[in-house]
């Protein structure tokens, strides 16, 4: 009996053991670093190339916005007008903003979006939709949307070019809107 209880006993503590060293590598599995390095690879995979190039507000329009990689950094710029000395303004620095940012400035399913980058202040901020929503969502006709100071479009991809506009020429600059509920009572 004395031989059974040992090896009861040895058995009772190779059993616990078990658990703790079963419990203790459950422990370290969790201990949240393989998430954090999902998400920073997660940062580096997001590729920005598919916003090199220039943007307008209508296909027929010249490009009015450049995105562009300069140093090493992913830079934005903007067309001067036709008195200017240069066609393109001082390059700004862009950032990545995160997925979760995008309810912010568009009405859109952060998961159909695949690149969201922006100005550091936010005045302009630039998304991705992927091509396979951009097909079947019917309010898009391209996969760019710009958020441009607490406003948001579709805006396309044009071929960018050297030429000044004169931004000041558009015949509809002077047109001022009155309110038309304080002038007009007659109605």
């Amino acid at each position: 009996m004395f031989n059974r209880s040992n090896v009861m006993g040895h058995k009772f503590r190779m059993l616990a053991i078990s658990a703790m060293t079963i419990s203790a590598l459950l422990l370290v599995g969790c201990d949240g670093t393989s998430t954090t390095t999902e998400t920073e690879a997660a940062k580096t995979e997001t590729d920005l190339s598919v916003f090199e190039g220039c943007y307008t507000v209508s296909n027929d329009e010249p490009a009015q916005i450049k995105v562009s990689q300069q140093e090493g950094r992913w830079v934005m710029q903007m067309k001067e007008p036709a008195t200017a000395k240069r066609v393109w303004d001082k390059a700004e620095p862009l950032e990545v903003i995160e997925n979760s940012e995008i309810p912010n400035f568009f009405s859109i399913d952060p998961d159909n979006v695949d690149a969201v980058i922006g100005r550091p202040d936010r005045v302009l901020v630039m998304a991705h939709v992927k091509p396979v929503y951009a097909n079947i969502d019917p309010l898009l006709d391209s996969e760019y949307l710009s958020y441009i100071y607490k406003g948001a479009n579709t805006i396309y991809q044009v071929e960018c070019d050297e030429v000044n506009t004169d931004i000041l020429a558009n015949p509809h600059a002077n047109i001022i809107i009155d309110n038309v509920g304080s002038n007009n009572k007659s109605l």
